[in-house]
């Protein structure tokens, strides 16, 4: 079976957000399975200088310019790559979807088409000595893959990821003609969206099957408060649309063995958490204190996370004397607020601008808990990670967090399954009653223990979501 992953980042090579952490682990889990997986990336400068590149697939005059497809591998794992060599629409400093002013780039519908219509090529035969069965794209980026197929008369199956709907690529009417798609695809059966068009629902349309990455998220996007206006036809297509949940790699994310983190530890021996929660205020602000029970935030600074709620309740946390660590940016708003927190009261609170891919993992083993009070979350890989390193989840019951996170009451307790906080209002009223349940739970050691031992335990490998892909993957073939 061969199997060709489209998408706009992938780890380690370059990564914005969790999409990069899904579509480097999932290609290699399914290898594990004796898939025969590839992946097409855009040649972003990242993606470029850290492949080792093999050779030239072809050379090609496309809608785009002329372009060449290079073929190559991940140095740190072997894994196959097709990267699209187009300098004048990749060759850019910085975020690979904005420009220096933090606005999308005009030829975005260029940059990203080209990508699907590459995948659609490789369907084709473009690569004589592989050729793919399934094409899966992940996210909007890679929308237009499965109608640049059906355009094509399917060569190949296409499965379609979403993961986060509210992401939807839309794009000026005018457009439309750059793409070289059928004028009948412009429509509402196609790619026509409130008089625009969105590469995200060319995705749900045209696609074979649609997955996204938890069965909470699943249903969730049905319905009209969380179907961004395409619940319609994401109900229309329900016997075509499945969750999986998205997975941890072991191999990055691991207290026992991650050489990031100053102190290994793991869910039999725990002791040195604490060395990692004192290594981390030793060189922030943070008052160094054992007992003090340290949260934190690794996030995208958007009104999606709920961080406004966090900021709320900041002073009750503090005068509770807990601590406060964040790692993030986006909303300007956002992150003025937290630095003006973190100057207020340095020694309980610390806050990080930007993103570090090695202080994020220092968070994570420093952390009693980790906040993730989201309006929405397709899955959330931040609670998982957590889970793996006993930073006790608190969350909001939604999406993948409801499916990942179980509350931490006397019941569930008693059972032996609780792993984190859990509340269901989306308010700082409701947030504040499963902050008292972690603070009233971290005044009885023997339970807060109890219930990391068990938060550590929780398997969410990759190997349960690539078994699930790859049923799919037979179904379609079939």
């Amino acid at each position: 079976m061969q199997v060709l992953h489209v998408c706009s980042e992938l780890f380690p090579l370059l990564k914005t957000g969790g999409l990069a952490d899904v579509t480097g682990a999932l290609p290699l889990a399914l290898k594990q399975l004796d898939v025969d997986t590839r992946v097409l990336l855009p040649g972003f400068p990242a993606i470029r200088a850290g492949m080792e590149e093999e050779g030239e697939v072809a050379t090609l005059d496309t809608f785009a310019g002329r372009i060449r497809v290079l073929f190559g591998r991940v140095p740190e794992n072997g894994l196959e790559l097709y990267v699209i060599d187009a300098p004048g629409l990749y060759d850019r400093s910085g975020n690979p979807y904005l420009d220096p002013h933090q606005e999308p780039y005009g030829d975005n519908h260029l940059r990203f088409a080209l990508l699907a219509w590459v995948g659609a090529e490789l369907a084709s035969g473009l690569d004589p000595f592989w050729r793919p069965q399934i094409v899966h794209g992940h996210d909007w980026h890679a929308g237009l893959v499965p109608a640049y197929l059906a355009a094509r008369g399917r060569p190949a199956k296409s499965v379609f990821t979403v993961h986060n709907l509210a992401y939807q690529g839309v794009f000026p009417a005018w457009q439309f003609g750059d793409l070289r798609l059928p004028g009948h695809f412009f429509g509402m059966h196609g790619l026509e969206f409130h008089g625009q068009m969105s590469f995200l629902k060319a995705g749900l349309f045209y696609a074979d099957h649609i997955t996204t990455v938890s069965p909470s998220y699943a249903h969730e996007i049905t319905t009209p408060e969380q179907g961004c206006g395409l619940d319609g036809l994401l109900r229309d297509r329900q016997h075509s649309l499945t969750g999986v949940l998205n997975g941890v790699d072991g191999a990055i994310w691991n207290p026992a063995s991650d050489a990031l983190i100053p102190a290994t530890y793991s869910a039999e021996k725990p002791q040195n958490k604490t060395r990692n929660k004192l290594a981390l205020q030793e060189h922030t602000s943070l008052q160094s204190d054992a007992d003090a029970p340290l949260f934190v935030v690794v996030s995208r600074l958007t009104e999606q996370k709920g961080l406004h709620l966090v900021l709320e309740l900041l002073p009750e946390l503090v005068a509770a004397g807990a601590q406060f660590a964040l790692l993030g940016s986006g909303d300007q708003g956002l992150e003025q607020a937290f630095a003006t927190a973190a100057l207020r009261d340095p020694g309980q609170i610390n806050v990080q601008i930007g993103y570090d891919e090695a202080q994020s993992h220092r968070l994570m083993a420093a952390a009693d808990v980790v906040m993730v009070p989201s309006r929405f979350e397709p899955c959330g890989l931040t609670q998982l990670y957590g889970l793996k390193y006993g930073a006790l989840p608190l969350v909001r019951r939604v999406g993948g967090l409801a499916d990942t996170v179980v509350d931490s009451s006397l019941e569930n307790m008693a059972d032996e399954q609780a792993t984190g906080f859990v509340f269901d209002e989306f308010s700082a009223q409701g947030m504040r009653q499963a902050l008292r349940r972690a603070l009233a739970l971290w005044g009885r050691p023997k339970d807060w223990k109890a219930v990391r031992q068990v938060a550590m335990k929780q398997d969410f490998g990759w190997e349960a979501a690539a078994r699930s892909y790859f049923t799919l993957y037979e179904q379609l073939l079939a």
